[in-house]
């Protein structure tokens, strides 16, 4: 399996080797070994997720604040057109965002850190996505962003069929970002750990 690294700092892409034969394939979609070297420590990661989206669904773009979650995600069944944003106000590629194609057909893993915003459409009638999370949801750290802010402009591939309400009310990117800024100085100046908002 190989790591390679994206334009957004810390965000890795694992490709496997599946083998191929008169039966079909295997493949193995994750390697402790792999991640190791890749500086990802396997064994904090607490749950396992999937879910089911039909063809132009949109999830996201929900993130975590706080301690947050670093997430591996792939594409089981189907294929997603798959959106990360670095959140993180310390970062190099702060407010940056990347697209990524996760499908049943090169079966790629996608590592997000802490500290990104995350989002997909599904491309396919249906498609399944898992997630390896490394912490226990913590509903009181939930941050969300509108799919289509105007501020960050992602380019979905198809005509969105259906966004749950929660996802149609969230705040903006420029909303967020007043937030975030305004949290870690209020952190840096009493020690505490801020809270995000649903």
């Amino acid at each position: 399996m190989q790591v390679h690294r994206t334009e957004l700092a810390g965000v890795l892409l694992f490709e496997p080797k599946p083998h191929h034969d008169d039966r079909g394939w295997f493949s193995r979609t994750f390697e402790s070994s792999a991640a190791r070297s890749a500086g990802i420590d396997p064994g904090t990661f607490v749950q396992d997720s999937q879910s089911r989206s039909r063809k132009g669904v949109i999830r996201g773009l929900h993130g975590r604040f706080g301690k947050g979650e670093a997430k591996f995600v792939r594409c089981s069944s189907g294929a997603l057109f798959d959106v990360v944003i670095d959140a993180r106000t310390d970062s190099p590629t702060f407010g940056r965002w990347a697209a990524f194609r996760l499908d049943d057909e090169r079966m790629l893993g996608l590592y997000i850190p802490r500290g990104f915003l995350h989002g997909f459409q599904a491309l396919t009638e249906t498609a399944d996505i898992c997630y390896r999370i490394d912490a226990e949801h913590d509903p009181t750290e939930d941050i969300a962003v509108r799919w289509d802010d105007p501020h960050l402009t992602i380019d979905w591939p198809l005509a969105p069929t259906l966004i749950s309400e929660r996802d149609r009310q969230a705040g903006t990117w420029t909303e967020l970002q007043s937030f975030l800024r305004g949290a870690r100085k209020n952190s840096a100046l009493t020690g505490s750990r801020g809270r995000g908002r649903a």
